[in-house]
């Protein structure tokens, strides 16, 4: 949820010391991973409320240009390819940035994680049918922002080619 790495190390810190500080009230209602993914969303989340003059993304070195956007490499190797690949996670990654808090984080523990829904409900302390909900919003504000950005880049590209 957060790309700096400096910042989550310090999250993790704080993670680290709760789980060690909570370890024994932990009742086992859920599994011990999903435990301290709840816990770690919920550092993350606070972290992010309190600093809402400067957020950070998933993917702050796609803006900074120092990251790839996918670990994968595409058949062609080309750098036109790998400049509009960029582009794209950029654009993608600004949107999931603008959902609400809830949106955004179901979202990126769903397609990003992929965690199971499941999961995701158990980490959120919501319904699965909530975390369902509340995915296909995402989904859905998603795609009416990314569908705004690419028609405006379709215009531009059109007007360039003039």
């Amino acid at each position: 949820m957060v790309q700096d790495e400096g910042l989550a190390e310090d999250i993790t810190q704080e993670v680290f010391v709760t789980v060690f500080r909570s370890i024994l009230s932990f009742n086992e209602q859920s599994s011990l991973s999903t435990w301290v993914y709840r816990i770690t969303v919920n550092k993350c989340l606070d972290h992010l409320r309190g600093k809402k003059r400067q957020r950070f993304t998933l993917f702050s070195q796609l803006f900074q240009g120092t990251g790839e956007p996918f670990s994968e490499k595409t058949a062609f190797d080309h750098p036109g390819i790998k400049l509009e690949q960029r582009e794209n996670a950029r654009y993608l990654f600004k949107a999931i940035e603008e959902l609400p808090d809830n949106q955004k984080t179901i979202f990126i523990l769903a397609h990003i994680e992929e965690l199971p829904q499941k999961e995701i409900a158990e980490i959120m302390n919501m319904s699965l049918k909530a975390v369902e909900s509340v995915l296909q919003r995402a989904k859905v504000n998603l795609r009416k922002k990314l569908s705004a950005i690419y028609d405006r880049r379709k215009i531009d590209q059109s007007a360039s080619k003039k």
